[in-house]
């Protein structure tokens, strides 16, 4: 029963939480962009595509809808709107009656005097599989599980609303992000593994890591000349007036960001790992322990690369069939500024992890095996600690 009551209170929490994501996301619908500018749901009613020109694949020109607003203080109000299309694929959407999309209206004078489509209005699904994932999450890890989602959402609050905003301020990339992310790293590290010794182990083990991805970054960075405009949407950060940042270092910051993450995961893999082990062998030294913590760090490095290489390869999986399909020469395609990007991405991140296992297991060695001046437990007592560690 105190079981059942535990689980309970955290499934409570974790609903309550998704709860609170749903009204933030619903209640930024009424977020204006301008000074009479709303963003509310609406329900297509009709759609005339009489001035839409196909072009290739794409289309081009002006959809012109009759909506009915659901959502808002408008609600229920008809209107017409306009979705303008551009001929791209990636960003273009045409609708039909039925389709619930967002919309922008603007208003002057207590009514609606025009109306344009943004997108299909995906945000609640968005919100429902994300409560798929955290259920499953809390059901697995219980409290743990709970921790994880509230430094997900925490982390994602301080790259949103302060690393982003000095960011487009023109604040110097690299420390930025070197400082925001060992602050996250130290926050998730602790908030899902408590300030215990392996998680100082792991969070060291974390900062050893980008430690080696910055320099490597910034040395090999030079050599690929790499200017930093292959990251999407730079251009159009260009366009809007961004001319004083440093995109090169914004792309460096981007491996940084991306590594990082993947060196948390490592570094908790092996220092939890030893920590299980330091339980269940209470006796063991500290040469053992960290020679299972290196073997464990083989096994998660084996395969953690080529995750690596397969998550970015399969951002560009279309790009490397147009390749394939015009049998592009291998001096072509490794010179291309596109895919050196890419490779240098994967390397260095891969680099990056190869000195966090081995950092993490000798830390980790290290922080379990000394004493602090107390004599070692014997294995029931220690069993014990584990058991209140991770409740």
């Amino acid at each position: 029963m105190p079981d059942l009551k535990k689980l309970l209170v955290e499934l409570t929490l974790a609903v309550a939480l998704i709860a609170g994501l749903f009204w933030v996301g619903q209640s930024s619908l009424s977020d204006s962009d301008g000074e009479n500018v709303q963003e509310v749901t609406a329900t297509v009613l009709a759609a005339d595509n009489s001035e839409v020109l196909q072009a290739g694949a794409g289309a081009v020109g002006p959809q012109h809808l009759r909506v009915i607003i659901d959502g808002g203080m408008w609600k229920g109000t008809e209107t017409k709107a306009l979705n303008h299309l551009n001929g791209q694929l990636d960003m273009d959407e045409i609708y039909a009656p039925g389709d619930r999309i967002l919309l922008a209206v603007h208003i002057q004078d207590d009514s609606i005097t025009d109306a344009r489509a943004i997108n299909s209005f995906r945000q609640n699904w968005e919100l429902a599989l994300f409560a798929v994932f955290a259920l499953a999450l809390i059901v697995y890890a219980r409290l743990i599980g709970l921790k994880a989602l509230v430094s997900f959402v925490a982390s994602l609050g301080v790259l949103w609303y302060f690393y982003i905003p000095n960011l487009l301020k023109g604040a110097d990339p690299l420390p930025l992000s070197l400082a925001v992310l060992v602050l996250l790293s130290l926050v998730i590290i602790i908030t899902v593994a408590g300030v215990t010794r392996q998680g100082i182990a792991a969070f060291l083990g974390t900062v050893c890591g980008m430690a080696v991805t910055l320099l490597l970054t910034l040395f090999f960075g030079d050599k690929f000349n790499l200017l930093g405009m292959t990251t999407p949407f730079s251009t159009t950060l260009l366009v809007q007036g961004a001319y004083g940042l440093n995109f090169q270092h914004i792309f460096y910051a981007a491996v940084l960001l991306g590594a990082s993450g993947a060196a948390m995961d490592i570094a908790m893999d092996v220092s939890a790992s030893m920590h299980e082990i330091k339980m269940k062998r209470p006796d063991i030294g500290m040469k053992e322990l960290v020679e299972s913590g290196f073997n464990i760090g083989r096994m998660v490095i084996g395969t953690m690369s080529t995750t690596l290489l397969l998550a970015y390869s399969g951002g560009y999986l279309t790009m490397l069939m147009v390749f394939v399909a015009q049998e592009t020469s291998i001096a072509r395609i490794l010179n291309m500024k596109l895919v050196a990007a890419e490779i240098f991405r994967v390397l260095i991140g891969s680099i990056g992890l190869l000195i966090v296992a081995p950092a993490t297991a000798i830390i980790a060695g290290a922080l379990l095996t000394y004493e602090f001046g107390k004599a070692r437990q014997p294995a029931a007592t220690a069993d014990a600690v584990y058991q209140t560690e991770n409740r």
